[in-house]
């Protein structure tokens, strides 16, 4: 263990005896300190009138809200405002220098560095991750510190010689930090890119709302593969080298991730046969409601109660699945409903017909149609059959509205609902007895007689 970290513990030697002679030649001097000096003064100057004005500039940007070009210029100015102070003063300091004959170069590297800073800052407005963008612009930022400080040479050197050998592939420090920024700045562009493409797939009118989500998963995935494989690849590793690390890394996975796989595959299919698509009213198990969406692994039915059930794609293809709307959007609705033998069976099923009219979800076109199902034991089964087009919008709620109808007309007109009828017959040779009590104050009742 001793021997393998000697080599390490080396180059760390290395790298400290430069720095220590790189501080004695360019900082601990009493030239360049007198110009790191001014370099803090002219930071601290720069952030304390910046405070002082940065009210003014959001105010004028507050004012602009209906010219949008002013409104990016003053953004642009409100983060980049103290770099701007801070060059200017350093840039001061630059002149004093050079008239007592003083090479000012800590001034000019720093100012160097405002100016890479505000550049950066400018470029990480147009990215759409914020923090994405604040991350990149702080390595690129330490990057180009170090190269106009004239230290990015010896780290990289550094970092070069810090590496490792896997059978025949060679792998550094240095090659893990290029593999790392070149993957954020891959990943990044294949994000922009997807969005670009899925905002281009979404106009297409004439493309279905389940080829549109295929296309733009199909996309996304296609841009992110490649970007990882650039960014293994600029690193120096052989793609062909992990053909049998990644079959047998991938035999693995679907073992223990077969669910999750069967999801994904489930879900391609719904999206290229438009068995479920988004907007179906759908119902499946106990769970009846609107598609809102079919993504990778899931769909999401939302139902009338506001809940949102996210079911797996699995369960849509292996179980049975209602689609109320799959081919038509019209529906037709059943309304059991049973009268008394007594009652009017003729005039009940006019009434029947009558009260879907002046419904607004009830289609004219088939026309709504009462019939006699069976007669029942204690009633005349009765059913009303209507047809309706807006099956998102519920079902319960149209068939309450009928029979809330119904019990109106139907007690207007006479026609009487059943009880429960039960015919009681007693053998020959058993006794009934009944007793009758009629509630009179200070009488309790007699007892039953066991021999009457």
């Amino acid at each position: 263990m001793k021997e393998q970290l000697m080599p390490v513990m080396d180059k760390i030697s290395e790298v400290l005896v430069f720095l220590e002679g790189w501080l004695r030649s360019n900082v601990l001097t009493w030239k360049t300190g007198l110009q790191w000096v001014w370099a803090v003064v002219a930071l601290l100057l720069a952030l304390l009138i910046w405070r002082a004005l940065r009210p003014r500039f959001d105010n004028w940007r507050g004012g602009l809200a209906e010219n949008p070009v002013g409104r990016a210029v003053l953004s642009g100015v409100v983060n980049i405002g103290w770099l701007l102070l801070f060059l200017g003063l350093a840039q001061a300091g630059v002149q004093v220098f050079e008239e007592l004959e003083y090479v000012p170069w800590v001034l000019d590297a720093v100012s160097q560095l405002a100016l890479a800073g505000m550049a950066l800052r400018l470029l990480a407005l147009g990215m759409p991750n914020k923090a994405l963008a604040r991350s990149t612009a702080t390595v690129v930022w330490v990057f180009v510190s170090l190269h106009i400080l004239g230290l990015l040479t010896p780290l990289t050197s550094f970092l070069n010689n810090l590496s490792f050998t896997i059978g025949e592939t060679r792998f550094s420090a240095l090659d893990g930090f290029k593999g790392l920024i070149l993957a954020t700045i891959f990943l990044q562009a294949a994000v922009i890119l997807s969005r670009i493409a899925v905002g281009r797939i979404t106009a297409m009118r004439d493309v279905s709302p389940s080829v549109q989500v295929l296309l733009g998963k199909t996309v996304k995935v296609v841009l992110f593969t490649v970007a990882i494989l650039m960014a293994l690849s600029s690193v120096g590793i052989d793609l062909t080298s992990l053909a049998i690390f990644s079959s047998a890394l991938g035999v693995g996975i679907g073992f223990g991730l077969r669910t999750i796989f069967s999801n994904y595959v489930a879900g391609i299919i719904l999206l290229m046969d438009r068995s479920i698509k988004p907007g179906d009213t759908i119902e499946v198990g106990t769970v009846y409601g609107v598609v809102t969406g079919v993504f990778g692994r899931f769909s999401s039915v939302r139902t009338r109660d506001g809940k949102e059930y996210l079911i797996p794609n699995e369960h849509f293809v292996t179980n049975e699945v209602v689609n109320w709307t799959y081919s038509d959007a019209d529906v037709r609705i059943r309304v059991p409903v049973g009268i008394a033998y007594e009652s009017d069976v003729n005039r009940a099923l006019e009434l029947m017909e009558e009260a879907p009219k002046g419904l607004n979800r009830i289609l004219t076109s088939p026309e709504p149609r009462a019939l006699l199902v069976e007669f029942g034991d204690s009633s005349v089964n009765l059913e009303l059959r209507v047809w309706i087009a807006d099956t998102k919008d519920g079902v319960g709620n149209i068939k309450s509205d009928l029979l809330l109808r119904i019990w109106n007309l139907f007690h207007e007109n006479g026609i009487e609902f059943p009880f429960p009828q039960r015919d009681v017959l007693l053998k020959p040779g058993s006794a009934l007895s009944v007793t009758l009590d009629k509630g009179e104050e200070n009488d309790p009742p007699k007892p039953p007689n066991p021999g009457e």
